[in-house]
């Protein structure tokens, strides 16, 4: 955004915290778990791997027990996913609100990433509780975690501007977005170790934002070695590029969005 877009952007800061708390409500209403979905989808799917890939596969997990291995990939995960297919669905939702008022609208998908920032934290909190129960102490480099979520909340930001729009002109891609989700979670090392990744390949993961995201939350939280500081700055590299790819996109599509939608 140039710099009036920004003090724009600015003017309405007041309009951004209605949005993320109405779509915190909204989420919830007449839902009778509540916010306890925060913790059932990542707890959910890591019962499932460890199930799948922990006992059947005996699948490893660098000496870590394996439920706090994938679980504490599922909390980083969880979040970007949820976070993502919300947001790329929030300008069609929106749509009588952008046809009758003008406000930038970058607000509406920042408002839905942002939105689930709290389940992250629940998620994340009983995380660090099964961690205690499996007996596996919190490094103290897990105060980390609070400079790492910027990363996801950019890298979340940025996919969501480039499918949010898209999905105004093509209705098609809120369809395809949880297949494109779906796939990109098993392109990241979440079930496994970038250990078992041959070593040739291991800088074609390294093009995958999450990758090196995921890694270097699991590492903060577990501690015993060193962050892996190469793939976090990839990541940090290709989450940039797509976050500036998405503003741009989004910038030059948002004034026809009231006449398409």
């Amino acid at each position: 955004m140039q710099r009036s877009g920004l003090q724009e952007f600015w003017s309405h800061r007041e309009l951004l915290f209605f949005m993320v708390w109405r779509d915190l409500k909204v989420r919830y209403k007449q839902t009778a778990l509540g916010v306890a979905w925060a913790v059932i989808q990542p707890l959910a799917s890591t019962l499932i791997f460890f199930l799948l890939f922990g006992k059947m596969a005996k699948m490893p997990s660098d000496g870590v027990p394996y439920p706090v291995f994938v679980y504490l990939g599922m909390a980083v995960w969880t979040y970007f996913a949820g976070a993502v297919g919300y947001s790329s669905n929030s300008l069609v939702n929106n749509s009588q609100l952008l046809t009758k008022v003008w406000f930038p609208r970058i607000i509406i998908p920042l408002a839905g990433v942002l939105s689930l920032l709290p389940d992250f934290i629940i998620a994340a909190l009983v995380g660090f509780v099964i961690m205690i129960v499996y007996g596996q102490p919190l490094a103290w480099t897990v105060l980390l975690w609070p400079l790492l979520l910027p990363l996801v909340v950019l890298l979340a930001l940025g996919a969501s501007l480039i499918l949010a729009t898209l999905n105004v002109r093509y209705r098609d891609v809120k369809y395809a977005v949880p297949f494109l989700m779906q796939m990109w979670m098993f392109l990241t090392p979440i079930i496994y170790p970038v250990s078992k990744v041959p070593e040739q390949y291991r800088p074609l993961l390294m093009l995958n934002p999450m990758a090196g995201t995921v890694e270097a939350f699991r590492t903060a939280a577990l501690g015993g070695r060193a962050l892996p500081w190469p793939a976090l700055g990839a990541a940090l590299g290709m989450g940039i590029i797509v976050l500036l790819l998405g503003l741009r996109y989004f910038s030059k599509a948002e004034r026809e969005f009231a006449d398409i939608i």
